[in-house]
């Protein structure tokens, strides 16, 4: 195939021409669509080429019908149409420019631009999906105030959304309706949005700080309309949290959310018209689990919080994507943490940084959070740019304090309304409120790679003085070998004894700053030798390297006072313990462990004083994923027995501590309610029912079972299932999970979990299931939250058996790509993540993942998003 084009920031140019109004009607036919788009536009006076012609990007499937300017057709001479759209020649300064097209919405298996699926047409516009509905400027710099209006089968699509506030519906002619809508602030294109179709809703006002009165709605299909309340109620909170922390109103007269089954992401911002997987929308205690509670209140928070980071404030071009997403997950991090547990939501991003983002930096499509380059923006919407993004403006947060925080915030809202701007507009307006210098920060901006800190320490005790050495380093990432020091910020504490946080000297501070490759802090009047507590709140992205003896780990765990650095401690003390006997099995030693991590175990399942969400959270054992990320070769199935072993023993060692957290959490539990305390008991239940499992007994068995068949909720439901299927009670785990389908068949959302909990089975014989299940009637392949219940659950939740010896989890991988990439090519190259780490593996195994690569490559023409990915991994 040939080779996709390569986009350059350093190429980045202003558009030649600007668009001040954009008219759209759609005629929503059964078989297409045409679109009649009429765009007011002028040069730009920004522009350094007075003479440039016109050019609207366009996809190749566009059927152009009509082109005018200024009321007069455009003979063939006046433009011309490639595969990526139309340049138009000798124009005025100023006109008006009428474009007629037609589309099929219903063969769009993409599932960008406008397309039609379970009899409902939906848009999703961003990166670049409005020009498959019609020619446009589409990039985010040009923005322009939308007029559109929507006409349709009123039977079978009586709903008709768009952006903005509704000022016109009625009925037309042969059984049709219509309704126009009107944003009045401008937007770029991948902000558009449309739906119609059959609809219900529920409905809800809010009154903002300034006495205006929103009206909020939530549609879905029907039969899920009992599902949508708490959604409903996290919008609420939302807005009144965007107030109260961020002085932001929302400014429209309507704000709607639309829950869509068919979708490749989680939701979209589009102005006034959000739309949701249903996977991020729905809720109810019976069929909808604790995580995916959490997990609505967060994007429904995260996708309001984009009405001034991403909307009102824009990014000027798509390597300044980590612009809005970066500086919004921030914002939908802190929400959280106010609505439940702050240190537990930190455990679990940090967490989630680690596996999937500290994993991205370490392989061969490492980027910046703004990157210097792509082919296809789509394969940048990664942990990098959204993640890492979300710690490094929690790091300006951590320097600026939350009063001047959000001074600067303020103050970038105001600079920039209705502008596209750069991720230097943002660092620039938190430089002006604080006059502090933030030239060496950016250096996060612009460099890829997780940087890597070492500490040293020493104590004096004559002169009670303790210092702390710290170095850093980056390594070498594709295209970047040497990194500058970044600029960036290490909390400690230093305990004592007794295990409390000794009082430092006048002068002397917690936060330290870090800007140069090595650098030496003194602290004095230190009258013990202390145990530091490093990188309190992981204040910074980064890995930390110092020596703790497992004592300190045992002593940070019962004493410190940073809840996240007690949880550290207990991951540090874990891993370092299982890959020791990594190191055993491979050099066939016994196995046997250390009773330390047993008795800290104990010491934090016993404290009454601990918070179960915490406790729940420090005896977790790190992930087979993470332990992955600390090898220098990865050897997948001692790693998968190792922590087995541990499990098992810490189960056996404990299973009366296990036993009565567990009996006490079912006792406690009253009425399902998704709130942090009881989500937290839970949490601890079904932990301590996981350790009790591990020993294959069947009373523990006869738990599980009891669990689940007396469950009021999917949360209790679902783990006991997962449990049960997971262990060595095989037919015991085909009766539930028969069971489990028979009752909950009609319910979409449910049986993917039911599929998700088959595929990440580490039992031998989980590729054949999960092959079979393909088959199964349930399954869609053309549905992304089906490929990824079942398929991606396999390959990136299941180690043991995606990485089988024989090569055959990288070959049925490497099928779904192919298969994928004709469809959907977004979704393709999504998949491919967990071949581009082959480097991380012993030889055979990269061989094999290589292999597939390049089957992949070779398999015909690819979409320029698998390419990109492919050819990346394999460099």
């Amino acid at each position: 195939m040939s080779q996709p084009n390569v986009i350059y920031l350093k190429d980045y140019q202003v558009p030649a021409f600007l668009i001040d109004h954009t008219q759209l009607h759609f005629e929503l036919m059964t078989d297409y669509t045409q679109v009649s788009a009429t765009l007011t536009m002028r040069r730009n006076p920004e522009s350094t080429e007075p003479s440039a012609d016109l050019f609207l990007h366009g996809d190749k499937e566009l059927t152009l019908l009509s082109l005018q300017i200024d009321g007069e057709q455009l003979s063939s001479s006046s433009f011309q149409r490639d595969d990526n759209g139309l340049t138009l020649y000798n124009l005025l300064d100023a006109f008006s420019l009428k474009i007629v097209t037609q589309i099929y919405p219903d063969k769009n298996t993409a599932l960008e631009g406008l397309y039609r699926s379970g009899g409902m047409f939906c848009t999703q516009c961003e990166a670049e999906g409005f020009r498959r509905i019609t020619f446009f400027q589409d990039r985010p710099d040009v923005m322009s105030v939308f007029d559109t209006t929507l006409s349709a089968d009123k039977a079978l699509y009586p709903v008709l959304l768009s952006n903005g506030n509704l000022v016109d519906s009625g009925d037309s002619a042969k059984g049709r309706h219509f309704a126009s809508w009107h944003d009045p602030h401008p937007k770029p294109a991948y902000l558009f949005a449309l739906v119609a179709g059959d609809l219900a809703h529920i409905e809800a006002s809010f009154t903002t700080m300034s006495g205006k009165e929103i009206s909020l709605k939530v549609f879905a299909d029907a039969k899920d309309l009992d599902k949508l309340d708490y959604a409903m109620q996290s919008l609420k909170k939302s807005m009144r949290w965007d107030e109260q922390v961020y002085g932001r109103e929302y400014d429209l007269e309507v704000f709607n959310i639309v829950a869509v089954d068919f979708f490749n992401m989680g939701a979209m911002e589009n102005k006034g018209l959000n739309i949701f997987n249903t996977s991020c929308v729905l809720a109810h205690p019976e069929t909808t689990t604790d995580a995916s509670f959490q997990r609505v209140e967060a994007i429904v928070a995260h996708e309001y919080f984009h009405n001034w980071s991403g909307n009102r404030v824009t990014c000027r071009d798509w390597f300044q994507l980590s612009l809005k997403e970066g500086f919004t997950v921030f914002r939908d991090s802190q929400f959280s943490a106010d609505m439940n547990s702050s240190t537990v939501k930190r455990i679990e991003d940090v967490r989630l940084l680690r596996t999937a983002q500290f994993s991205e930096d370490a392989g061969p499509m490492a980027h910046a959070i703004r990157p210097a380059s792509f082919i296809e923006i789509s394969n940048f919407y990664t942990m990098t740019v959204y993640e890492k993004g979300a710690e490094v403006v929690r790091m300006l947060h951590t320097f600026l304090g939350a009063e001047k925080f959000r001074e600067g915030s303020d103050l970038y809202f105001s600079r920039h309304d209705g502008q596209a701007v750069t991720t230097d507009d943002f660092i620039s307006a938190m430089q002006d409120v604080s006059g502090r210098d933030f030239s060496q920060f950016k250096n996060w901006y612009n460099q890829a790679g997780t940087p890597v800190l070492t500490v040293t320490d020493e104590y004096d005790a004559q002169l009670q003085c303790y210092q702390i050495h710290i170095s850093q380093y980056c390594p070498a990432t594709p295209g970047q070998t040497e990194k500058l020091p970044y600029h960036l910020p290490f909390c400690l504490g230093l305990l004592d004894e007794n295990g409390s946080d000794i009082e430092l000297a006048e002068g002397e501070s917690s936060l330290l700053e870090l800007t140069e490759t090595s650098q030496t802090f003194v602290f004095h009047n230190i009258a013990v030798k202390p145990v530091p507590s490093l990188l309190r709140g992981f204040s910074a992205p980064v890995k930390l390297e110092y020596a703790y003896s497992r004592e300190q780990l045992v002593f940070l765990i019962s004493h410190d006072a940073d809840g996240f650095n007690r949880w550290e401690a207990s991951q540090k003390l874990a891993a370092e313990i299982i890959l020791e006997l990594v190191d055993k099995l491979i050099n066939g030693e016994e196995l046997s462990l250390d009773p330390c991590l047993v008795e800290a175990y104990r010491a934090v399942i016993s404290d009454e004083n601990l918070d179960k969400a915490m406790i729940t959270q420090v005896i977790t054992l790190p992930s087979e994923q993470y332990l992955a990320q600390l090898c220098t070769e990865v050897d997948v199935s001692n790693i998968h027995r190792a922590r087995q072993f541990v499990r098992q023993q810490l189960a056996a060692a404990l299973e009366s501590e296990f036993l009565a957290a567990y009996q006490g959490a079912r006792q406690a539990a009253g009425r399902y309610d998704p709130s942090a305390q009881s989500i937290a008991k839970r949490s601890l239940q079904n932990l301590s029912l996981g350790y009790l499992m591990a020993l294959n007994k069947e009373s523990h068995l006869t738990l599980a079972r009891r669990q689940y068949d007396t469950a009021d909720n999917m949360t209790d439901s679902m783990a006991a299932l997962a449990l049960v299927v997971h262990s060595q009670f095989t037919q015991v785990a085909e009766d539930l999970l028969s069971n489990f389908y028979l009752k909950w068949q009609e319910d979409t959302l449910v049986i993917n979990q039911w599929f998700s909990v088959q595929a990440s089975d580490p039992k031998a014989g989980t590729l054949a299931k999960v092959q079979q299940l393909m088959k199964h009637p349930a399954f869609d392949f053309v549905n992304p939250n089906k490929v990824r219940s079942l398929v991606a659950s396999f390959c990136m939740q299941n180690p043991i058996n995606f990485h089988a010896e024989d090569g055959s989890g990288y070959l049925f991988l490497a099928d779904q790509i192919i298969a994928l990439d004709k469809t959907n090519p977004q979704l393709a190259a999504r998949l491919i993540g967990p071949l581009s780490k082959w480097s991380s593996y012993a030889k055979v195994r990269q061989s094999q993942i290589r292999e597939q690569l390049n089957r992949i490559l070779g398999s015909g023409e690819l979409s320029a998003d698998v390419y990109e990915v492919v050819t990346k991994s394999l460099a």
